[in-house]
């Protein structure tokens, strides 16, 4: 049984961007046989396949060339240690396990579902309900195209080792050619990373006069869906602690395997105040590749707490240490702060915030007591602050796109500090995670939940359903000022999940930029959301219809698009949506849910919303 669920939608415009106007130049109307779509998933999102002939020896099961390691659980619970080498990379230059070889599968089928299977099937779905909607609205097959790469690399890595931004710039091309009109990009969690890389690597591939010309040319919206565009605190704890993906692998397994990708850093939490300056931004024609970053943050880094996140990332008890050892050289003041403690021998801890994460403080820091960091320091210098084309590790500002869309889930329980001890066991298992600080809808709480003080945001980080417009809230003109959030000043139910949108068409002239905001939507979740995949779909119907004036979708109203959304209300005894929906009993049906149907076509639904 599915139970209606009341969705209060309301709408904050900036500018006024629903105010009618004219479609602008370059936007296609009415011919979905021009557009294409490519998916770039996020970390841990692509099927990885071996490459080797590798003998398991007490296990039944060996690796062959093309088998599934990356994921099939049953080698996995099977042949740990062989499955470990397929998986592992040289910490320092990136390449395979002797023994084994792994590389990213091809094709839409490498980003749908991870383990197919009938149990591990569904609970390994990735981008597998966003094909069928596809398919559901008459969507050709060449016109959805993916571009799965190997989510262990780091950036430079994936051009190195695959040339992946060769081929991705070929995709781009090539749809373009194939259907004759620019693509529409999906990005997922570092998929968005990937795709940042892309256009900053794209401005050596193209002549400079050209380069905007390429990309209005090429993509017509991008789509951001949960990007980490100022890193996530989980990356820090993989680090230390590990992260099992829900696997059956122990922490320190999982640490030890994840701190041997050069992605592992890539989404390393860092201050929005600290950008990196490279040569070749201002000098175009005299930019080489040894051209090196300057790493600099601006006042406030200074003046605020915590780098603009809500607290601390990492508070650490390390061993006591002689008097006069300088183990801490980048932190020489905590050091000297805490120098008592050392000399009675007690514990001494260490607090650092995003900044000092990403700029190698932390690992320096802890270099005596963890093996793993002077691996990690090497490939934060080598792989993200030495990177000659882009350092990851600042903030990202708007792309030069036509269209830009941000979609996040929020006001969920959003892990962003950690306190952590010595274990007394050794490596990897050599930290312990003894508290853990969560932000949640304006405050701070411990795991034992106790406030914690710091600068919690309005909302906190990452199902709804429909409504029939008459619980809409409107406001226009929202006044935004740099480096602050919209605080909506409205009405709301704690019962209630919303979808909030914050669309300007006006600030940059044919520009479009949005950011939607789903309640209570999972971060790996949201690309399953069908009230995501709803919206999305409403949008790119509203920009190539011929007839639409605004420049974006109105939000007036919604209801069912397909069949699937059509359900029996059992309190009124008929179908849910009865100005959409019908029941029509079709052979097969087993519950009265099933045969609830739309009334009209798919295509006299959505022409409710030009």
């Amino acid at each position: 049984m599915r139970e209606p669920i009341s969705l209060l939608l309301f709408l904050l415009l900036i500018h006024g961007a629903l105010h009618p106007s004219s479609v602008t130049a370059g936007d296609f109307t009415g011919d979905y046989s021009k557009l294409s779509g490519i998916i770039i998933p996020g970390f841990a999102s692509t099927q990885l396949r071996a490459w080797s002939i590798l003998d398991c020896p007490y296990s039944p099961l060996d690796f062959n060339p093309l088998d599934l390691v990356w994921l099939d659980t049953t080698k996995l619970l099977s042949a740990v240690n062989c499955w470990l080498k397929c998986m592992l990379l040289d910490p320092y230059n990136q390449t395979d396990h002797p023994e084994c070889k792994s590389r990213p599968d091809s094709g839409l089928s490498a980003i749908t579902e991870l383990d197919p299977g009938y149990i591990t099937g569904p609970l390994s779905s990735v981008w597998k309900e966003w094909i069928k909607w596809c398919i559901e609205f008459g969507i050709e097959p060449n016109a959805i195209l993916a571009a799965p790469y190997d989510w262990r690399l780091s950036a430079s890595k994936l051009e190195e080792r695959d040339l992946y931004f060769h081929q991705l710039k070929i995709t781009f091309e090539t749809a373009l050619k194939l259907r004759g009109g620019p693509s529409i990009v999906f990005a997922h969690s570092l998929g968005n990373n990937v795709f940042r890389y892309f256009l900053e690597w794209l401005k050596l591939e193209i002549p400079p006069k050209k380069y905007i010309q390429w990309l209005d040319e090429h993509i017509h919206a991008y789509f951001a869906v949960g990007a980490p565009l100022l890193g996530a605190s989980e990356t820090v704890k993989g680090t230390l602690f590990g992260f099992t993906f829900g696997l059956p692998v122990s922490e320190g397994t999982a640490r030890s395997m994840l701190n041997s990708f050069g992605s592992s850093l890539w989404m390393m939490p860092f201050s929005k105040h600290c950008r990196a300056d490279n040569i070749y931004r201002k000098h175009f024609s005299h930019w080489s590749r040894s051209s090196h970053q300057t790493y600099q943050c601006d006042e406030q880094e200074f003046r605020q707490n915590y780098s603009g996140w809500p607290t601390n990332i990492i508070n650490i008890e390390i061993p006591s240490i002689p008097a006069g050892m300088d183990a801490y050289p980048s932190v020489s003041e905590v050091a000297q702060t805490n120098l008592s403690n050392m000399e009675c021998g007690l514990p001494t801890q260490l607090s650092f915030s995003a900044r000092e994460t990403s700029d190698g403080t932390l690992f320096k820091a802890i270099e005596d007591y963890d093996p793993d960091s002077k691996r990690l320091l090497y490939q934060l210098q080598k792989l993200y602050h030495g990177d000659p084309v882009l350092n990851p590790l600042t903030p990202w500002d708007r792309p030069p796109l036509k269209n830009i869309f941000c979609i996040y889930g929020i006001n969920k329980k959003t892990e962003v500090g950690y306190y952590f001890a010595p274990s007394g066991k050794p490596y990897p298992d050599n930290w312990i995670m003894t508290d853990v600080i969560y932000e949640i809808e304006g405050s701070l709480v411990s795991r034992s939940g106790n406030l914690v003080e710091g600068n919690p945001g309005a909302a906190s980080g990452d199902e709804t359903s429909e409504h029939d417009g008459s619980d809409i809230q409107v406001e226009f003109n929202v006044e935004h000022h740099p480096d602050e959030d919209i605080v909506p000043n409205m009405t709301r139910s704690p019962r209630v999940k919303y979808m909030t949108y914050y669309e300007d068409s006006k600030s940059i002239p044919g520009r479009r930029t949005a950011v939607w905001e789903l309640d209570k939507a999972n971060h790996r979740n949201i690309v399953r959301s069908p009230v995501l995949m709803r919206e999305l779909w409403l949008q790119i119907w509203h920009d190539i219809h011929p007839d639409a004036k605004s420049k974006f979708v109105t939000k007036a109203k919604r209801g069912p698009l397909r069949h699937e959304d059509c359900y029996w209300d059992y309190g009124k005894a008929r179908c849910a949506w009865p100005e959409y929906c019908e029941y029509r009993y079709v052979f097969g049906d087993v519950h009265l849910g099933q045969s609830c149907r739309l009334r009209n076509s798919s295509a006299d639904m959505l022409s409710h919303y030009v």
